[in-house]
């Protein structure tokens, strides 16, 4: 694989989310709205909260940054073929002279390094605000629990995952908006695994925590390849003119 092709690929891409009004949008709001809501949520614990809500609006306030790692890059993902075949640039990309996996590769890195950096960004202002504003009782509960640094794990194993689903489906689909529908609902199984953990339904103990992450990994893994061999230059070329 030459790492400048791939590395021309994924400026290409970048280039093509800014001309995206659409993607724009979608990138910005997203993790602001996920975001506020939890960061509220601590701050409006108070020394009359009881137990149990205490407890819910912490594990609530921590699981919900963690779908900015997912629902960004699927959307993201979900854009990346039939939204050039939409504006006519995928025909000109395909018959230029990169290898397959470099391309897949190029547009994969393009998505998921600015998904990790405004995943970990969310996290890292949600809890900077709740040490400096929240009473102590909830800084502390946010500062020491499990869920906080289990998300620095699972963070680029969901935003992989999103990719891999939502550019296997943007290669199928001929639709944008089926696109962004599918895309979202198939990063939806590895969230509810995620939020059954968060929420105490699966005890979160390090052995499950582990065993989930190696699973994602190793579908991860095998989806790289999968959706490689689904970017076939003939098939895809031929569908831009039908």
């Amino acid at each position: 694989m030459n790492t400048s092709r791939v590395g021309a690929v994924v400026r290409k891409e970048f280039a093509e989310f800014r001309r995206n009004r659409f993607v724009v949008t979608t990138a910005s709001i997203l993790p602001v709205i996920f975001l506020i809501a939890p960061t509220a949520q601590i701050l409006a614990i108070n020394t009359t909260t009881t137990s149990t809500a205490f407890d819910r609006r912490v594990d609530y306030s921590l699981f919900l940054p963690m779908l900015v790692s997912v629902f960004v890059p699927a959307m993201l993902a979900a854009w990346s073929v039939v939204g050039e075949r939409d504006q006519g640039t995928l025909e000109p990309v395909l018959t230029t002279p990169v290898r397959r996996a470099e391309l897949v590769g190029g547009k994969a890195l393009a998505i998921f390094l600015p998904a990790l950096v405004i995943s970990y960004l969310i996290y890292g202002v949600f809890f900077a605000i709740t040490q400096l504003f929240a009473v102590a009782p909830a800084a502390a509960a946010v500062r020491h629990a499990p869920q906080l640094y289990a998300a620095l794990v699972f963070i680029p194993l969901l935003a992989a995952w999103a990719i891999w689903a939502g550019m296997a489906i943007s290669t199928r689909a001929n639709d944008t908006r089926v696109a962004y529908q599918l895309s979202i609902l198939s990063s939806l199984p590895p969230v509810a695994v995620a939020a059954l953990l968060s929420f105490n339904v699966i005890t979160p103990d390090f052995t499950s925590a582990a065993l989930f992450a190696a699973v994602l990994l190793v579908i991860d893994c095998v989806a790289c390849f999968g959706v490689s061999r689904l970017f076939d230059r003939e098939r895809l070329v031929a569908g831009t003119r039908t």
